[in-house]
């Protein structure tokens, strides 16, 4: 591992951080928010996957998080979207490829090779951060926007006892009728559309829930509703009884700025479950 940069923030420092990964067979570039209280021992932590077209960058600079995450003392985790490298392969259009691994292992060519985002994020990074920094791994939550938000609620729902809390801003929340979804889906998983379920979030609910609270935040105006298909979730969210709260916010679109806008509930949310844990 070797450090690209650390800058106080907060009280605390925003690092990122490249290593050598052998679950994408390249190097990988995260950041990480550590709260003044890490100087004295491990401090739960809050992961954040970011959407598409985004690096690990984007939320570490665009959503405000680290304010909030420094006022609970949390550590805050934004890994890549994807794998990196000349050799990695990759598509023309922006929804597929390098800044949208989708956080599934992909098991068709040319992908396989490097694209095991469910694998790099749930087993591969977090083991080099607990060796490598004061966080406590047996307090986690997850969160996510757009593409992210559909990778924090597969992973919060099929590894139950993982994740303390779940939530997201504007999920992709049905991956298998959405032309975000079904298009990459069968790029990285194949044709046959059962193996994709394990990847969709309404379907998950359906099937599994969430073992504890849940927090979806999506914009009355945003601009891709159509493959978002939140009503979708709501749906299953209600009919399942799932502890949660579901929130259209009138006037939001899919932007940064409506992520930035409720984040302090976000996080503070998440805080709550870390602490009464």
């Amino acid at each position: 591992m070797k450090t690209i940069s650390e800058n106080a923030c907060f009280g605390g420092t925003q690092g990122v951080y490249a290593h050598n990964s052998d679950t994408c067979g390249c190097e990988m570039t995260f950041g990480l928010f550590l709260p003044e209280e890490a100087q004295d021992g491990p401090v739960p932590v809050l992961w954040y996957l970011s959407g598409l077209t985004c690096t690990h960058e984007n939320a570490m600079t665009k959503a405000g998080a680290q304010t909030w995450a420094a006022e609970h003392g949390i550590a805050l985790i934004f890994p890549d979207t994807s794998p990196r490298g000349d050799d990695v392969a990759d598509d023309e259009a922006y929804d597929l490829g390098k800044g949208a691994g989708f956080y599934v292992n992909a098991t068709q060519d040319p992908w396989a090779p490097h694209y095991q985002m469910w694998d790099y994020i749930t087993e591969d990074l977090p083991r080099l951060i607990d060796a490598n920094f004061a966080v406590d791994l047996e307090r986690q939550g997850i969160t996510g926007h757009s593409m992210g938000g559909h990778g924090a609620l597969t992973m919060a729902m099929r590894l139950p006892g993982r994740y303390a809390s779940v939530s997201a801003f504007a999920p992709i929340a049905h991956p298998s009728v959405s032309d975000w979804g079904r298009k990459q889906l069968s790029a990285y998983l194949g044709a046959d559309e059962s193996s994709w379920q394990a990847h969709d979030t309404t379907l998950l609910m359906r099937e599994k829930g969430f073992d504890g609270p849940i927090l979806i935040d999506q914009g009355g105006s945003d601009q891709f509703l159509d493959l978002l298909k939140p009503e979708a979730l709501a749906e299953a969210m209600a009919e399942r009884r799932q502890e949660g709260t579901f929130r259209m916010q009138k006037g939001y679109d899919h932007s940064y700025f409506f992520v930035s806008t409720f984040m302090e509930d976000h996080v503070a949310f998440h805080a709550d479950a870390l602490y009464g844990r």
